[in-house]
């Protein structure tokens, strides 16, 4: 029993059923001895390749998972640390199905059954007569420390701390040791996979300001067309008045594939704000509002604080073409979960005076997601049609609402 131990997991997933294609989005396992101590602890972020369901509920961000493994990257480290051990969980059944379910996709037949191991929601009963079902409430019976619920390796260390909690109180009498001979001769397939994990957070480490990330390497670009393709590109990411990092990429890549360099930019986004501060000042005196705005935009372009006043006073060419708006009957898609259901944002698109479509077509102008660099289907799509992505919030703003 001591050799083997066991691997407490916990998984964070899009949602509820693998049948309805959700996925696992963060996987955390922590080894315990036999005698409950904590030998060792492993997660990461997991890319699922779709939308990540309710980040409300997980807090992950899709700018954090692009940068993440997919479960066949990670398979073989996974299955080397729940291998030869009992596998336990609190709410077993739940994380078991998700498990298996990733493997299975991968055609590799885990040995994963709730039978074979131990879920501290069942036993909380046995060992804490009262104990609530869910996770928090048990912690706080067995005085173990819980903080940042909903984190994969935080959540598996506090079941951890549950399964030790009931070790101790067991004594010599553990009433599933008769569970370690089977885990032990388990078969479990050989996989590779054993990529470096991703925790929360990488994304402001890794996801540097767009700017940066373009080198002075050719003289100055005149032609009018890279230049109103760049600022095509930008339009669409300044929407939302924010540059996610999937927006960067684009901007960035489209940069170096057009020979680009830190001067062009300086003066394309001169441009920029040249035409969106005349676009303000044609429609009277520039407000609060307005000037929030400029500097904001001044901000993310990585223009001197002075730029605003200096394109007001005639500097920065006026921008061609127009900028991007919705009009009257346009179709609009929306993608990714919110606290408010679907309906109540199609509702508000068709008081606006816009058409909601269930699907992105090249004739929806324009996909509202709760996550910008969402890896959804629809998402993908957009990408492909050059559909602009904004936020929800940015979306009520285009709304006046």
């Amino acid at each position: 029993m001591r050799e083997h131990g066991y691997a407490v997991v916990d998984v964070e997933t899009t949602g509820l059923r693998p049948a309805w294609h959700d996925r696992v989005v963060e996987v955390g396992v922590v080894q315990v001895d036999g005698s409950g101590r904590v030998t060792g602890e492993w997660g990461t972020l997991v890319n699922p390749g779709r939308d990540l369901g309710p980040q409300r509920i997980h807090r992950i961000s899709a700018a954090d998972v692009r940068h993440a493994p997919s479960f066949a990257d990670i398979a073989g480290t996974l299955a080397g640390l729940l291998r030869g051990r009992v596998v336990c969980a609190h709410n077993l059944p739940f994380d078991l199905l998700f498990l298996s379910s990733e493997f299975a996709r991968l055609g590799a037949e885990a040995p994963l059954r709730p039978e074979a191991g131990v879920c501290t929601m069942r036993w909380a009963p046995h060992f804490m007569p009262g104990a609530p079902r869910n996770l928090a409430g048990c912690c706080a019976l067995a005085e173990v420390d819980l903080s940042g619920h909903h984190d994969a390796v935080v959540d598996a260390r506090a079941a951890a701390g549950l399964l030790g909690h009931y070790i101790a109180r067991a004594g010599e009498r553990v009433p599933w040791q008769g569970l370690f001979a089977g885990s032990a001769a388990a078969p479990w397939p050989d996989l590779t996979g054993a990529a470096a994990p991703v925790r929360r957070g990488v994304s402001a480490d890794r996801d540097t300001p767009f700017l940066e990330r373009i080198l002075d390497r050719m003289p100055r670009v005149p032609e009018p067309a890279v230049a109103d393709s760049y600022l095509a590109l930008l339009d669409q990411a300044l929407l939302d008045h924010h540059i996610s990092p999937t927006e960067a990429d684009a901007l960035v890549d489209f940069a170096a594939l057009m020979g680009l360099g830190r001067a062009d930019l300086g003066r394309l986004h001169l441009d920029y704000l040249a035409a969106l501060v005349r676009a303000a000042m044609a429609e009277g005196e520039a407000t609060d509002a307005h000037r929030e705005e400029f500097a904001h935009v001044t901000r993310i372009l990585g223009l001197p604080g002075d730029a605003p006043a200096r394109v007001a006073a005639g500097e920065g060419r006026p921008r061609p073409g127009v900028p991007f708006r919705l009009e009257q009957g346009d179709m609009v898609a929306f993608t990714g979960e919110t606290e408010e259901e679907r309906a109540v944002w199609e509702a508000r698109a068709r008081v606006a005076g816009y058409v909601p479509h269930p699907r992105v077509t090249r004739q929806v102008r324009l996909l509202v997601a709760a996550d910008p660099d969402t890896l959804s289907r629809k998402a993908r799509t957009a990408r492909i049609y050059g559909v602009p992505i904004v936020t929800t919030e940015a979306f009520l703003r285009m709304t006046g609402r």
